[in-house]
């Protein structure tokens, strides 16, 4: 299987922002912009894997800054990294208000995706060639953001199983909660 580079797949939609994606405050549905995002890792991933892929996964949704009604929405990505069956797509969403000319970074996330056989079965994709310092930069913070999430995964299974709730609910009297039931 021939490598492929990161630019053979960098994929970027533009779409703009239009009343009907508002929400009562004016201001763009996340649902809006994460089905946009959903929508451009399938792209990228696609065309990187030849096949159809699914998203497994999605690391990192914060929304930094609102989006406006008007806004042109680009969606840039690019494949950060790739496994046997799985591809990395690296997603940075940028919000341009045309009239102003500003320009505002409102989120970057990663979305995990698996390529599709015509089985329907996982299928193995073509090894991704780094062809920069920032494409190997990329492929190394994927790793480090794997190891990290499955490092997380198994200390919350741990803490969950051993999480007695009677013995923690004194922890709560300091929270926004009312608790009505007995702890018995």
């Amino acid at each position: 299987m021939q490598p492929r580079s990161v630019a053979f797949s960098r994929t970027t939609i533009t779409e703009l922002m239009i009343p009907a994606y508002a929400n009562f405050g004016g201001k763009i549905h996340g649902g809006i912009l994460l089905s946009l995002m959903d929508k451009v890792a399938y792209a990228c991933s696609a065309k990187h894997a030849g096949t159809y892929c699914v998203t497994v996964s999605v690391d990192e949704v914060n929304f930094l800054m609102p989006v406006e009604v008007g806004d042109l929405v680009s969606l840039l990505a690019s494949v950060n990294y790739v496994g046997r069956t799985s591809l990395v797509v690296g997603i940075r969403v940028i919000a341009e208000n045309v009239r102003t000319g500003i320009i505002k970074h409102t989120n970057t996330s990663y979305f995990t995706m698996v390529a599709k056989g015509d089985d329907d079965r996982p299928t193995e994709v073509p090894p991704l060639q780094l062809e920069s310092r920032d494409d190997a930069r990329r492929f190394l913070e994927a790793i480090k953001r794997r190891e990290l999430k499955a490092g997380y995964r198994d200390a919350f299974d741990n803490e969950k199983s051993s999480l007695a709730v009677d013995e923690n609910l004194s922890r709560l009297a300091s929270e926004r909660c009312v608790i009505t039931f007995s702890g018995e």
